[in-house]
């Protein structure tokens, strides 16, 4: 299954973006899924997850920011991200939870000014 993210741009700080992540297969539905983002000179870190049932959870920095869902008819998942801050400038990234090392694609960037 490959992913590929989409919706990422420049914002500045406040602002908010709409995250799509497309999967090519519908084995997505039985998936448990997460966004991930890494910003330059750093690792890349888990933000969000949704489970095939839709229960989700958040990294702290995200809670009450960022809400996760999935549309699992379209094989899609969302992320809509608000109240964004430089800090959250990154490439967002897709995959399972835990990530499928040979699934990850190349990522949408987000870049917030300050």
């Amino acid at each position: 299954v490959q992913y590929v993210e989409s919706g990422g741009g420049l914002v500045h700080a406040g602002g908010s973006l709409r995250l799509s992540c497309a999967a090519s297969s519908s084995i997505f539905r039985r998936r448990d899924m997460a966004w991930y983002r890494q910003a330059p000179g750093k690792q890349r870190e888990y933000v969000a997850h949704i489970s095939r049932d839709g229960v989700t959870g958040y990294r702290d920095s995200a809670k009450g920011r960022f809400t996760i869902s999935r549309d699992n008819a379209k094989n899609t998942m969302y992320l809509q991200m608000s109240r964004l801050n430089p800090e959250d400038t990154a490439v967002y990234l897709c995959n399972t939870r835990p990530a499928t090392m040979s699934a990850w694609g190349q990522g949408t960037q987000v870049t917030v000014s300050s």
